[in-house]
């Protein structure tokens, strides 16, 4: 049984290798979690913008639209884990929160767009809990995230926002089935 539980790691492991199969696991993920709380017209996976971009999901609000990308900075998070010295897990620690900051201005940069229906924000959604606390962790990157309006989230953090929104969606479908009552 640990034979096949190691080759199991192992298969996850050759999975998260490739940044292609990584960011499919990631979208993947991101649309279990929306299945799981939001009604299927509320949101649409691979929401295209006028400029050609493609943002892995949207959320609808009355208000406007809430972009969500998923993604997975792993390389340098690995090296990170597995430095020997501090001068390697320093280097490995700035490599891995320069991924990061550069995906939250891409983010930024592609998917905050009010005159496409936007809302001001985005949030960018990183399918692996211990990756997301490395970055959490950093008082520096959120301050920089938050000036550029990109929320960082995790699986269970985007949880308790998409139960949120759904709520949200909840009560204004309950006031508009109350004001025709009326």
């Amino acid at each position: 049984e640990m034979t096949e539980l190691g080759r199991g790691m192992k298969d996850v492991q050759d999975l998260l290798k490739g940044p292609k199969t990584r960011g499919i696991f990631g979208e993947d993920a991101l649309e279990m979690l929306l299945k799981q709380v939001l009604p299927l017209a509320s949101y649409q996976m691979q929401y295209r913008f006028e400029s050609g971009e493609i943002v892995d999901c949207v959320i609808r609000l009355k208000e406007g639209l809430i972009c969500v990308d998923s993604k997975f900075p792993l390389e340098n998070f690995r090296a990170l884990l597995k430095a020997e010295s501090e001068i390697d897990e320093t280097a490995f620690r700035k490599a891995f929160l320069k991924d990061v900051k550069k995906h939250v201005e891409v983010i930024a940069k592609k998917y905050i767009l009010p005159n496409e229906g936007t809302l001001d924000f985005a949030l960018m959604y990183v399918p692996m809990e211990s990756v997301f606390q490395e970055i959490v962790n950093d008082q520096e990157l959120n301050e920089f995230a938050r000036a550029k309006k990109v929320f960082i989230t995790s699986p269970n953090s985007f949880y308790n926002y998409i139960t949120t929104i759904s709520n949200v969606l909840k009560g204004a479908k309950m006031n508009e089935l109350a004001r025709q009552v009326l």
